[in-house]
C-alpha cells in the first residue's frame, strides 16, 4: 500500500499541467475526457436496447464524469472540478433575467429560486454529505450583483465615486470576514497523554477502508474507552455523562460543549452548527468570524439595495419602492436592477433571521446544538413566543455572556492542547510520508 502511494506521489511530482492521475490510479490527459468509457457505454446500450440499467451503472458513470473533468493547473497537475459548484453560475442569471421580462414571471423566479435551493438543502441534509453548492451560491451572488451594480446603475449616473467606494469596501471586508470564517472551528483531537495502549485488530472497523495494513487495524484505547471495557466486564452500567462526553467516531473524550459533526466527521470545540453557506462548522474558533460576516455582509447589502432603489425608483420614498415602482419594468435594464433589489431583500430577510438568532443565544449563552438537545430533553425554557430558548447551563449574565464569546477565540492559544496535537498529528503523517 505504502509502495503504490510512493509511485502515485512520484508521478504526480512529473505531470504537466493537462495531466491528471484518475481514480484507478493510471496517469490520464484532460483531453481524453471524452474517450472510451466502458460504463458510459454500457449505460447507452442498455438504454437503446431498452434494458434496464445495473443498480450501480448511474453512480459509476457519475465517478467517470466527476473524476474527467478537469482544469489544468501549473503546479500537480489538472485539478477535479466539484460539479456542485455549477448549477449557481446557470441558475442564478437564468432566473434573474427571467424574472425582469415581467413581473409575474419576477414572482415565480423569485420564489422558485428559494424553493430550489431549500429543495437542495433538505436532500444533501437528509444524506449528511458535504457540497460546494451554497458557498458557490453565496460567492457568485456577491460578485454578479456588484457586476450588475457596475455595468447597469453606474452608467445612470445616480451614485457617485464615494457611494461606490463605501460598496466596495464593504464587499471586500465581507470576503475577508468570510475568508477568516472559513479557518478551522477549533477541532478536537486525542489527547496523546491519555493513551494507555495500543490494540491491534484483524477484523475490520466500522468506517474504515479494509484494505489497510492489509484487514489489520490499529485503534488507539484512551481512559474513557478503555473505562468502557470495565464497565461492561463488571456488568454496571455507563453514566450518561461519561457516554455523551465519549465520541466513538473519532475515539476521542470531548469536553464540556464539544460536539461531534457529522458532516465533516469531526468534533469541534463549542459546535454552534454546520453552515452550509461556508461549508464549515462554526465552532469556538471561527465563531465570532462568522458572526461578523453576518453583519458586514447585512450592512453592505442594505446599503446597496437602497443606492439600486434610489437609482430606479427616484420619485418614490425609499421605504415603499420595493413594493411599488411604476415605470420600471419598461426597460430591460431597470427591471433587472429591481429584480436584483428583490433577490438581495430575500437573501438579506434569510439571513437577517438567522443573525437574530445567533445574537439571542450568544447572549444566553447557548449554541444551536446545545438549544436543539435541551428542546429534544425538555430541559429548556422557551419566552418571547418561543425565539427565546435558555438551557441556563452557562449563562453569566448578558454582558458576562458577550464578554465569553468575544474572548473564547483567545483561549486556543498556540500552547493549548488542541493545537499541539493538531501539530503532532500533522509530523507524524509527513514522518510517515517520508
Amino acid at each position: 500500500m505504502k509502495t503504490r502511494a510512493n509511485k502515485v506521489h512520484e508521478e504526480e511530482g512529473t505531470l504537466c499541467c493537462c495531466e491528471y492521475v484518475n481514480r484507478h490510479g493510471e496517469r490520464s490527459h484532460i483531453a481524453a475526457c471524452c474517450c472510451e468509457c466502458e460504463d458510459l457505454d454500457d449505460a447507452c446500450d442498455r438504454f437503446l436496447k431498452k434494458e434496464p440499467q445495473k443498480p450501480e451503472s448511474l453512480s459509476q458513470v457519475a465517478a467517470v464524469v466527476t473524476d474527467r473533468i478537469r482544469v489544468p493547473w501549473l503546479w500537480g497537475g489538472a485539478r477535479k472540478v466539484d460539479l456542485s459548484v455549477i448549477p449557481p453560475l446557470i441558475l442564478l442569471p437564468v432566473l434573474l433575467h427571467l424574472a425582469a421580462l415581467h413581473f409575474l414571471l419576477g414572482i415565480v423566479a423569485l420564489i422558485a429560486l428559494p424553493g430550489l435551493v431549500l429543495w437542495y438543502y433538505y436532500f444533501t441534509h437528509r444524506k449528511k454529505g458535504k457540497t460546494l453548492f451554497f458557498l458557490s451560491m453565496a460567492l457568485f451572488s456577491l460578485a454578479y450583483m456588484y457586476f450588475l451594480f457596475i455595468t447597469e446603475v453606474l452608467p445612470r449616473r445616480d451614485v457617485g465615486l464615494a457611494q461606490l467606494s463605501v460598496l466596495t469596501v464593504g464587499l471586500f471586508l465581507t470576503l475577508a470576514a468570510l475568508f477568516h470564517a472559513k479557518r478551522a472551528p477549533g477541532v478536537l483531537l486525542p489527547n496523546q497523554e491519555e493513551v494507555h495502549s495500543t490494540v491491534t485488530y484483524y477484523s475490520p472497523l466500522a468506517e474504515r477502508d479494509h484494505a489497510i495494513n492489509g484487514g489489520r487495524q490499529d485503534m488507539t484505547m484512551t481512559a474513557p474507552n478503555r473505562g468502557a471495557g470495565s464497565w461492561e466486564e463488571s456488568g454496571e452500567e455507563p453514566k450518561e455523562s461519561s457516554q455523551r462526553n465519549w465520541c466513538p467516531a473519532c475515539r476521542a473524550a470531548r469536553p464540556p460543549r464539544a460536539g461531534h459533526c457529522r458532516i465533516c466527521g469531526i468534533c469541534v470545540l463549542r459546535l454552534d452548527h454546520h453552515c452550509v453557506w461556508i461549508n464549515n462548522c462554526v465552532g469556538q474558533a471561527n465563531h465570532c468570524s462568522f458572526l461578523l460576516t453576518l453583519v458586514l455582509f447585512l450592512l453592505t447589502s442594505l446599503y446597496g439595495i437602497s443606492l439600486v432603489l434610489q437609482s430606479v425608483c427616484p420619485t418614490q420614498p425609499l421605504l415603499t419602492s420595493l413594493l411599488y415602482c411604476p415605470g420600471v419594468y419598461s426597460q430591460h435594464s431597470t427591471a433587472l436592477c429591481f429584480t436584483c433589489a428583490w433577490y438581495c431583500s430575500v437573501v438579506t430577510a434569510g439571513l437577517l433571521h438567522l443573525l437574530a438568532a445567533q445574537v439571542i443565544n450568544v447572549s444566553h449563552n447557548v449554541t444551536e446544538r446545545e438549544a436543539r438537545q435541551a428542546l429534544r430533553d425538555k430541559t429548556a425554557r422557551r419566552a418571547y413566543w418561543g425565539l427565546v430558548v435558555d438551557t441556563g447551563a452557562y449563562s453569566l449574565g448578558f454582558l458576562g455572556n458577550w464578554a465569553e464569546f468575544m474572548t473564547m477565540g483567545d483561549k486556543l492559544s498556540p500552547d493549548s492542547p488542541a493545537r499541539k496535537d493538531l501539530v503532532d498529528d500533522l509530523s507524524q503523517r509527513l514522518l510517515q510520508w517520508m
